[in-house]
């Protein structure tokens, strides 16, 4: 099995300008190395964060382009994710003055601002569990906290999830499942990166249990399949991401990105709305970033319209 690592920079844009790191046939397993959002300069509670900012070119360092072939634009590319392995011992997190979900910003102006950045470091403990100390401890929940396919025109910013997935910081990005990507130029332009070792709904502080690790997936693609924002398959349920601000705008997206998914099971599509209506589910991936990205869900069972 081949392991694809990042020929020179990480990438901190998803775009289609920079030189593929390698090119991956349809049905073929990779593995990749993946890097955390610190770009792995972050790794003890004594150090300076604001130092560690100043070094780093930026959030969420991506491993890719990869050119997957035979991928054209207007084509789904679908992304299954086999395993992820931790490349590393340990986990970082942070709360930061300058960052989080009850941190003022530009946009959101409040006066009662933290006073200090403080650092937390997680290791694995003998029983497999990510652990600071005997409360902040928790089990082992991987995922990429970033995937995406270039968009047609524009480069976009690594820490902004966007139509073509993006840093989503969706949980349900993990092993076992297949995420759907549309492809807006030819060769698709896959990247990811920032992988956590486990979230909360929402990624509260801005940073989850942040960690490098090994991602070994497959990719297919589906020709003249054109969807407009990322899905989500699991064993039980669809699921479609929708990422804007203000949050209720993400949250129609999903939800009606996922009423167009039910209507290719042959769902009329009010009747798909009054069905979400009574049996959707609907969680926030992520409440920091430049968009907000809301998950919506259904069960198969009722998607499918099985009986």
């Amino acid at each position: 099995m081949r392991i694809i690592e990042q020929k020179g920079d990480y990438n901190f844009v998803f775009g289609r300008y920079s030189e593929p790191v390698a090119k991956v046939e349809p049905g073929e397993e990779v593995v990749l190395q993946t890097e955390d959002a610190y770009s792995g300069l972050l790794r003890s509670e004594e150090d300076n964060l604001e130092e560690v900012n100043k070094k780093r070119r930026g959030s969420n360092p991506q491993t890719g382009p990869l050119y997957i072939e035979g991928a054209r634009a207007g084509d789904t590319l679908k992304v299954h994710i086999i395993d992820i392995e931790a490349a590393r011992d340990w986990a970082v997190s942070c709360i930061s003055k300058s960052f989080g979900g009850l941190t003022p910003n530009k946009y959101t102006r409040m006066v009662n601002v933290p006073r200090f950045d403080k650092i937390y470091v997680y290791r694995f403990d003998k029983d497999g569990m990510m652990r600071r100390d005997d409360f902040l401890r928790f089990p082992w929940r991987p995922f990429m906290g970033t995937i995406a396919t270039a968009p047609s025109r524009e480069a976009v910013s690594t820490l902004t999830p966007f139509e073509n997935g993006g840093n989503m910081d969706c949980p349900d990005v993990k092993p076992g499942n297949i995420v759907y990507l549309p492809v807006s130029v030819d060769g698709a332009y896959f990247f990811t990166g920032d992988c956590h070792a486990i979230q909360g709904e929402g990624e509260l502080c801005g940073t989850a249990l942040e960690i490098s690790a090994r991602v070994k997936l497959k990719f297919e693609v589906i020709k003249d399949k054109q969807i407009t924002w990322p899905r989500i398959e699991s064993p039980d349920e669809y699921m479609v991401v929708g990422s804007a601000k203000p949050m209720e705008d993400a949250a129609r997206i999903a939800y009606a990105e996922l009423i167009e998914w039910m209507a290719e099971f042959g769902w009329d599509h009010l009747d798909a709305y009054q069905a979400l209506t009574q049996a959707g589910k609907l969680y926030c991936a992520n409440m920091v970033d430049t968009n907000y990205s809301m998950v919506a869900k259904v069960s198969k069972a009722l998607a499918e319209r099985r009986k």
